[in-house]
Parts: structure tokens; C-alpha cells; sequence
């Protein structure tokens, strides 16, 4: 991982403090040219009452990781980002270890994006698909 990378994992981690991100122990790891990666514990802290990943606290992560991927690859000093949209098709459960977020870009226009987030438990398997549609609007000088 090269510094800027680095840095701007260091930037999305420190913007979780005091945040539900914070609170569901979401952590930013991996960032690439056109994609983000967050992780998220599978605790008592998440489930239902069934004892197994609650799927708000999936869609909390999956819209988490979509928001920070969209604002880090646009102009975040030029435009805030809000989430329009998010869809979640939950096929896997997990009542332990960790779930994985990954924000892949599919459509990015001047003021929409339309992001795919792939959660996926430790060994890799699909747990949910999620898409999450966000509108960046400019920043009043």
C-alpha cells in the first residue's frame, strides 16, 4: 500500500469517530483506483435477536463504505455526498467473525453515482449484494 492510500484510509477512519461507523466498529482497510473496503465484526453488537448479522446493521455497512468510496473519489472540499438509495439482497448468514464492504463504482455522473457493495464473510462467500445510489452537490463557498 503506498502512502496516499495510506492516508486516505488514515482520513476515512478518523471521519468515523463519534459516528454509527464507530459504533458498529466499521473499519476502513483497503482502498484501490475505483474501489473501497471496510470491515465490520460479527458481534452480539449486531445481531438480531435470532443470534445471527442483523441486516440493517449489513445495510449500515454497506451504505457506510458506498458514502466514504463516493466521497474520497470525487472532490469531498467541493461537494458533500448523501446517500439517495440502497438496496440489499442478503443470501448468506453469519453469526461470527467478520464481514467484508467492498464499494466498486458502477456509474458515476455529474451529481449521481451508483455504487455495488459486495459483502462477503472470511472465506470469501457472498453474504450480501447491495446498491447504493448517491447525489453530490456542490458546497456553498
Amino acid at each position: 500500500m503506498n502512502e496516499f492510500q495510506e492516508k486516505i484510509l488514515r482520513i476515512c477512519n478518523e471521519n468515523s469517530k463519534n459516528t454509527l461507523m464507530e459504533t458498529l466498529d466499521i473499519e476502513y482497510v483497503e482502498v484501490g483506483e475505483n474501489f473501497l473496503v471496510a470491515k465490520m465484526p460479527v458481534t452480539p453488537k449486531v445481531y438480531q435477536p435470532d443470534g445471527i448479522l442483523h441486516g440493517g446493521a449489513t445495510a449500515a455497512l454497506a451504505e457506510s463504505v458506498g458514502s466514504a468510496a463516493s466521497y474520497i473519489f470525487l472532490d469531498g472540499q467541493e461537494y458533500f455526498v448523501r446517500g439517495l438509495e440502497i438496496t440489499a439482497n442478503h443470501v448468506k448468514s453469519v453469526k461470527d467473525g467478520n464481514v467484508y464492504a467492498k464499494a466498486s463504482i458502477m456509474h458515476k455522473g455529474r451529481t449521481t453515482q451508483l455504487w455495488q457493495i459486495r459483502i462477503t464473510n472470511d472465506a470469501g462467500e457472498l453474504v450480501s449484494l447491495c446498491k447504493l445510489t448517491t447525489i453530490s452537490l456542490p458546497r456553498k463557498k
